[in-house]
């Protein structure tokens, strides 16, 4: 993977805090195996006492916090502790639903080998989901996590029997072209490859409060693989 530019994923920058638009398939931290390139370690790079505010998974793009000095990382810390961080998030799911501030409060424990469920013992977990657009066997929903539990949206999704689009973990087929298209033809030889190869699922707004009391709300746009598959979704879903 060729690693971006940190500027170019700046989409807020002041005195205390970095908003990047994270690509997906790049970790916010280190992460145990032998692939170096992180996005914390880039952050630092650009600014030496960076420190990631939250994470995304590895797969998930979109906004992500980062502190530029232990002040603002204590602010911004307290306020995803206390559930004052607004994050709406975006996913591509099967099948045709209506979600009207649905809300799913379901608890969750982590398990092994980085795979978590849902548990009456685990810990509380709130998601409300919102039908945004819907494309015959397909939605496109917006999720607001109240909580932030390990893979709390991707799972919470999977209760409602609508599994985000390529989360085999979690239930989520892969969606090929030749599924929405009646006269596909793969040219001879080649493999059909998925429409998008990771789970689609996009952290499209972040609102938190600086340090000096102001609101702020950051959107990321699409990364070209989710608005790629949004796009062919409408053409042909």
């Amino acid at each position: 993977m060729k690693l971006p530019a940190f500027r170019d994923l700046i989409i807020f920058e002041n005195e205390d805090y970095i908003v990047v638009n994270k690509p997906p398939f790049l970790a916010t931290l280190e992460d145990r195996s032998l692939n170096a390139s992180n996005l914390l370690t880039l952050a630092r790079q650009y600014h030496e006492d960076a420190q990631a505010c939250h994470r995304l998974d590895k797969e998930t793009s979109g906004c992500l916090a980062i502190a530029k000095n232990p002040e603002a990382y204590r602010h911004l810390s307290m306020q995803f502790e206390n559930r004052q961080v607004q994050k709406i998030y975006h996913a591509v799911i099967w099948g045709s639903h209506d979600f009207h501030q649905l809300l799913v409060d379901r608890a969750i424990q982590p398990g092994l080998k980085g795979v978590a469920k849902l548990a009456a013992k685990g810990k509380p977990a709130q998601t409300y989901f919102t039908t945004l657009e819907k494309f015959g066997r397909h939605t496109l929903v917006e999720c607001k996590p109240i909580t932030g539990r390990m893979h709390q949206i991707r799972l919470h999704l999977a209760y409602l029997k609508a599994s985000i689009v390529q989360d085999e973990m979690y239930g989520g087929e892969p969606l090929y072209l030749s599924s929405l298209k009646r006269k596909f033809n793969l040219a001879k030889g080649t493999e059909e490859q998925p429409l998008i190869k990771r789970f689609a699922l996009h952290s499209h707004q972040l609102g938190f409060t600086l340090l000096n009391g102001d609101p702020v709300l950051v959107t990321a746009d699409y990364p070209k693989d989710f608005e790629v598959l949004v796009k062919l979704l409408r053409k042909n879903g």
